[in-house]
């Protein structure tokens, strides 16, 4: 790190759990984050913070007025344009030392997994079960770490999956595909709760490129905003699962 650098991060250094080494691998990280919505827009904002080295942000959508109640990488003037482009805007803003890519089509198949391939980590903050599944299976296939958030109404839930650690992974928590889906633009949400969701998954990204990413191995965190209250769950490895059993 050059002393701009070591002044910018000096709260995260002098964190016993991050250090010095540990902001250098974030420095020297990459991350793919699947959706630059409400759980991606505080993940990228505080990726982009925190120092990390390239971010890709994949998103086909547009901005409409009705995501500004939550998707606050986004503001009034971007209303229109194009999701990942509107977010490298803000990123960029935010620390300009950043390296931002942007994929503004739909991303899946083949180009999903090289492009999964190609990072140090995936944070999965889309809005449907078959870009989850998708997504997780590609991660298992490449061996790469992933942090899952998803939120609606009052409610949110983190894990992760780290081949290292020989994790469950997504598949094992949803052992079946879903048919008709709930959806924040049916069902609601706060705006808050999916800010809370992201954030987290920020926090588990930075802690595993740090190396002190152990906390969510095996675990499903809940979130309750309504009761304000926390559940973690314990989240067993599926010896049969047919995503990871054989990882």
């Amino acid at each position: 790190m050059n002393p701009a650098q070591q002044e910018r991060y000096a709260r995260h250094i002098r964190l016993p759990q991050i250090g010095e080494q540990g902001q250098q691998a974030v420095l020297d990280s990459s991350a793919l984050i699947v959706g630059v919505g409400g759980l991606g827009s505080p993940a990228a904002m505080y990726l982009a913070a925190a120092g990390i080295g390239k971010l890709i942000l994949s998103d086909y959508d547009v901005v409409d007025t009705s995501n500004l109640q939550r998707q606050i990488i986004h503001n009034n003037s971007s209303v229109g344009e194009n999701k990942v482009d509107s977010g490298r805007q803000t990123v960029k803003a935010l620390n300009p030392g950043c390296e931002v890519e942007t994929i503004g089509y739909q991303l899946d198949g083949e180009e999903l997994k090289q492009t999964i391939d190609s990072v140090d980590i995936v944070l999965d903050c889309s809005d449907n079960y078959p870009t989850r599944f998708e997504i997780n299976r590609y991660c298992v296939e490449t061996a790469t770490r992933l942090v899952i958030g998803a939120a609606i109404r009052l409610e949110g839930q983190v894990m992760n999956y780290q081949p290292q650690a020989n994790s469950a992974c997504y598949q094992c928590l949803y052992s079946h595909a879903y048919g008709a889906e709930e959806s924040c633009e049916l069902e609601g949400v706060l705006g808050p709760v999916v800010g809370v969701i992201g954030t987290l998954q920020a926090v588990q990204t930075l802690l595993i490129l740090a190396g002190q990413g152990e906390g969510l191995v095996n675990r499903l965190l809940l979130f309750d905003a309504f009761a304000m209250e926390w559940q973690s769950v314990t989240l067993p490895k599926n010896p049969n699962c047919p995503i990871c059993s054989k990882s």
